[in-house]
């Protein structure tokens, strides 16, 4: 619970409070917030809750994410509180998007919402202005062709199915399947949908609305359709990024 000190103190400073009002806010001494402040105290359960529901940011967030990294105003609202989904920024005020790479694809099912994991992903900015929640997906497989194995897909974060718009392509996670990229479809049974492959040779099939953990809408696509499979690997892909101008931040990171 290391970082909740400083991210007490981001929110509160956020808001423009001082420490006596927030401690008064949350039913507890100035020194005591002071405590949790400078790392000396830990809150118990109960302060967290107060804290969570005064500042409507989930419980999971204030323990595992560094604040500081992330523009508070981008942390998408579930309900009452809300979650861990920040828009990164580098220092030119420039979004970053998180690129999965192939090897942390296998990973991504049980790690898409833990902060730790997709702090670890390599990050890049694309030569244009993107705004919302963007993520970078590996393709695999030759079922929407031009893409093979090896290329990335770009996807925008939608907050709910509804969003759908029959006929387009979207990366969805599913609970079964992992990360899949498919042109999808709604009818009126709202509890399925259909995804449909590009390659005629794959037959649609259906998956269970309540078993799409994400969906992300297709915004471009970086293909390697020039490179022979054996031929792919990460330095390949850094390569067809940056002769794209796409700015790489730590595309090395482990």
């Amino acid at each position: 619970m290391k970082k909740i000190a400083s991210n007490l103190k981001v929110l509160r400073e956020s808001k423009g409070l001082s420490q006596e009002s927030l401690a008064s806010a949350l039913v507890i001494t100035r020194p005591r917030l002071g405590a949790y402040e400078e790392g000396r105290n830990e809150p118990p359960i109960e302060i967290l809750v107060r804290l969570s529901d005064y500042f409507h940011i989930s419980i999971d967030a204030l323990l595992r994410a560094d604040l500081r990294k992330t523009d508070l105003d981008a942390l998408m609202k579930v309900g009452k509180n809300r979650v861990l989904f920040p828009v990164l920024i580098d220092k030119e005020n420039n979004d970053l998007i998180e690129v999965v790479t192939a090897r942390a694809s296998a990973g991504y099912l049980n790690g898409y919402a833990d902060p730790e994991y997709i702090e670890k992903l390599p990050m890049m900015n694309l030569p244009f202005k993107v705004t919302g929640k963007h993520r970078t997906f590996p393709i695999q497989g030759d079922s929407m062709p031009p893409l093979k194995t090896g290329s990335f897909v770009v996807g925008k974060y939608m907050e709910s199915l509804d969003e759908i718009k029959n006929g387009n392509t979207y990366i969805l996670i599913t609970k079964d399947e992992g990360i899949v990229y498919k042109r999808v479809y709604r009818g009126n049974n709202l509890s399925t949908i259909d995804l449909h492959s590009d390659n005629k040779n794959y037959q649609p099939y259906k998956v269970k609305a309540k078993d799409v953990l994400e969906i992300w809408e297709f915004v471009c696509c970086l293909h390697t359709s020039d490179k022979k499979d054996e031929e792919i690997s990460l330095d390949s892909v850094m390569h067809m990024l940056k002769s794209m101008k796409v700015e790489i931040e730590g595309i090395r990171k482990s």
